[in-house]
């Protein structure tokens, strides 16, 4: 698909009174603050009659008292980006941009979306689930080193931390629990990391990461100013179709729409592995969409208008 044909062919009159919305009680709080502003100016920049509200508690007011057309998601992880905006809002009537109910709940539960993955015989990082300090042990001998462990509902690395032994894989697990009931360990990929965006049902061009950390973690991806960010990609032609034929995919399993961003590890023998899927990515200078969409052709603002112009067709 062209960048023309993924560019809204809408007047932004269509659009109505948009409410961006962003901020919210998550742990991501402060990152979709940054995107929720870059879009909101984004699109007041085009002539779209957008407002803001930051999610708190007075939003079902807010959702009452104000007249609102349509919702601009930028809300990063639970309360937001898990399912209970898009089913508020169903009950609202209220058109909203990205993924449904049900895809959303489904990739904010990393667990739960490897199990899809692996059902349809994707290939995803062995794992386990943590709840105590035997299990840390018994994944320790099941899994071996290194590891990553992971919150299961959580985004832009939050709580994850990468360990080498039994005694730190205890501690990482604690430490993701204060985030998160469910906590994860997977099998650390050893190899290159690539993040693929998608856009009303096209793959943008993937981005190779790379960054003198352990892992992208928080730092890398939102602070860092020694983060690599390649596009094109370097992988061979016939190896980059293959990757984007797998976040294709692995993006349909879950169910996603609109908009949605895939993280994969490659390993040395040259083999992709789909750690998750985000519904609701980040729009922040430092983002990776934004990226992929200039890559494709497209200017952010472009991108936002074409990420609202989706919600248009596919909920009027």
């Amino acid at each position: 698909m062209s960048a023309e044909t993924l560019k809204s062919q809408l007047p932004v009159a269509a659009f109505g009174r948009v409410a961006v919305l962003f901020g919210g009680k998550s742990a991501e709080r402060e990152v979709s603050l940054k995107s929720g502003n870059a879009v909101l100016s984004a699109l007041q920049s085009a002539g779209v009659d957008a407002f803001g509200i930051d999610v708190g508690d007075d939003f079902l007011a807010r959702l009452s008292n104000e007249k609102i057309d349509r919702a601009f998601i930028v809300l990063h992880g639970r309360g937001g980006e898990d399912g209970s905006m898009q089913g508020l809002l169903e009950c609202a009537g209220i058109p909203y941009t990205g993924s449904g109910i049900l895809a959303s709940a489904l990739a904010m539960d990393k667990l739960r979306t490897k199990q899809v993955w692996q059902s349809l015989g994707l290939s995803t990082p062995r794992h386990a689930v943590l709840s105590s300090a035997d299990d840390c042990r018994r994944a320790a001998d099941e899994l071996g080193f290194p590891l990553i462990v992971k919150p299961a509902h959580e985004g832009s690395s939050i709580g994850m931390a990468k360990v080498g032994d039994v005694d730190s894989l205890i501690a990482a697990w604690q430490d993701a629990a204060c985030y998160d009931s469910q906590v994860l360990v997977e099998q650390w990929i050893q190899g290159p990391e690539f993040t693929i965006a998608m856009l009303r049902g096209e793959v943008l061009p993937p981005i190779a990461l790379g960054t003198p950390h352990s892992f992208y973690d928080y730092d890398a991806k939102y602070l860092a100013n020694d983060t690599q960010y390649r596009v094109p990609c370097g992988l061979s032609a016939d190896k980059e179709a293959e990757l984007k034929a797998l976040t294709a995919r692995a993006c349909e399993a879950v169910g996603t729409q609109g908009w949605a961003r895939a993280d994969v590890m490659q390993d040395t023998d040259g083999r992709f592995w789909l750690l998750e899927v985000n519904t609701v990515p980040g729009m922040t200078d430092h983002s990776l969409v934004p990226m992929a969409a200039q890559a494709a052709g497209l200017d952010f603002q472009q991108l936002v208008l074409a990420i609202l112009a989706d919600s248009v067709e596919a909920r009027g």
